[in-house]
């Protein structure tokens, strides 16, 4: 007699909802050695938490092996109703919070790197403030390239992010937060540091092997990149910072975060009066987000702050 496949019924447990944690936790850091680190626990109780899941559902989650992590097709559309879930529980608490006023639950944050530099440190005194209002908050932050922020404040999976000003999307809210300079750099070790400036003509330096953030960026900002010797890319500005350092390459980075390395006498901005970029930084919100109490609350403090 051939047995009939049980079929999920829909209830969830709470045993239900650690796997389902579980599996979110590994598709997010892209493989199981990763989510090791973010979950704290071994390989082999994920291994069985994944094989769980899949006999739960009845359903190939994902493939694992020599090859390597990747999601089967029913494996990308139960991540994308996790996602959709743990919202929902997530938003569910905060609102019953909210009904009692308490400050509760956690806020999910993404910021485009190297920002804590800014002297203002005005994400910095508004977490401690909400900190202090909310001592069982837990706050998640992640720093992040700024168009996977957008698209994750988007989904939901952010409650609020900061980045770079490039192309403003209809669904999210746009409020400005930092305004930011960034000079060509050389490093001690590069053959235009110990030169004047008056020196280092335009086509000299346009010769000269450069290095460019990956991401995108507003037209203006693209159009003066464009006019470097670009034979290196980095993901984010610690990266442009590795490669500047060796001597080997040029590239724009912000005076906030270069400052120490100046003062250090490690790097030197070349031709600051016509090398020279500026841009926005801002946070965002989802526009059709529902209330959130300890969303609320992070927003009003942060841009109390901005006003000052």
């Amino acid at each position: 007699m051939t047995l009939k496949k049980r079929s999920f019924t829909g209830q969830v447990s709470n045993i239900d909802l650690r796997m389902l944690r579980i599996f979110k936790t590994v598709v997010d850091c892209g493989g199981f050695s990763a989510a090791e680190v973010e979950l704290n626990i071994s390989r082999p109780a994920i291994s069985i938490a994944i094989s769980d899941l899949e006999k739960r559902f009845n359903l190939k989650l994902c493939q694992r092996g020599r090859t390597g992590f990747s999601l089967t097709e029913e494996g990308a559309e139960v991540y994308q109703s996790v996602i959709e879930l743990l919202s929902a529980l997530e938003s569910f608490r905060t609102q019953v919070n909210g009904i009692n006023e308490q400050l509760k639950g956690e806020l999910n944050i993404g910021i485009t790197d190297n920002l804590v530099t800014i002297k203002h440190m005005k994400l910095t005194n508004a977490l401690m403030e909400l900190k202090d209002l909310g001592p069982e908050i837990q706050i998640n932050l992640r720093m992040m390239p700024p168009d996977k922020i957008e698209i994750d404040v988007l989904d939901g999976r952010l409650h609020v992010g900061v980045v770079p000003e490039l192309r403003p999307l209809s669904g999210l809210n746009y409020h400005q937060l930092y305004q930011e300079e960034s000079f060509l750099y050389c490093s001690k070790d590069h053959p235009y540091f110990p030169l004047e400036d008056k020196q280092l003509t335009n086509t000299i330096i346009s010769k000269s092997d450069a290095v460019v953030l990956s991401y995108q960026q507003t037209p203006e900002i693209r159009h003066l990149l464009q006019k470097l010797n670009s034979t290196a890319s980095a993901t984010d500005r610690e990266g442009l910072l590795f490669l500047i350092l060796t001597g080997r390459y040029i590239g724009y980075l912000p005076e906030h975060f270069a400052r120490q390395w100046v003062a250090d006498g490690k790097l030197r901005a070349i031709k600051p009066d016509k090398f020279r970029i500026e841009s926005y930084y801002s946070v965002v919100t989802r526009k059709s987000a529902r209330s959130n109490i300890i969303l609320d609350s992070f927003m009003e403090l942060l841009l109390k702050k901005t006003k000052k």
